[in-house]
């Protein structure tokens, strides 16, 4: 694919995302929400990594992944070392998929319809980047929000992008 920065940054995302459920000093904060949060950190992981692995893996690279979108809302208490290990599945899906896509595959039509306008693969590859950005950034508040600590996951580092 001749557009390796998206997948460098989708890979830099899921990696910050592990080094925050990493900074959580207790895995049941993984699970708990603030007054007004839906959400919890845990879900947040399971619902990228299905958004992912479906319109990436089984979409554009037939992995023939079956997202179950309601249990991404609905589990709870899975271990962090799960959450953990399904973001590392995730990144290597991307790479492996958005490697394999022939250039011309990004200004082609998106092959599924998401419920508004028709658009090119590379454009919703970037919609799949803000997405996944956005959770990342409500998983940081929330961590902070319940742990207090203001330490950062080193979220933007730009020298991860070098190396994807």
């Amino acid at each position: 694919m001749h557009d390796e920065w998206t997948s460098r940054l989708l890979i830099r995302e899921l990696s910050a995302f592990s080094r925050e459920l990493d900074l959580f000093p207790d895995e049941a904060l993984i699970w708990a929400t603030v007054p007004g949060v839906a959400n919890a950190v845990g879900t947040l992981t399971l619902h990228v990594c299905g958004n992912l692995q479906y319109y990436v893996g089984t979409v554009l690279g037939n992995t023939g992944y079956v997202r179950d979108r309601d249990r991404e809302f609905s589990d709870r208490g899975v271990p962090r070392s799960h959450l953990v290990a399904e973001l590392a599945k995730t990144a290597e899906v991307v790479r492996t998929v958005l490697a394999s896509l022939p250039d011309e595959s990004l200004t082609a039509e998106y092959p599924d319809v998401l419920g508004g306008p028709r658009m090119p693969t590379g454009l919703l590859l970037r919609q799949l980047t803000s997405h996944l950005a956005f959770h990342l950034g409500q998983a940081g508040y929330l961590r902070r929000a319940l742990t207090g600590a203001n330490e950062s996951s080193g979220a933007l580092s730009l020298r991860e992008l070098s190396g994807a």
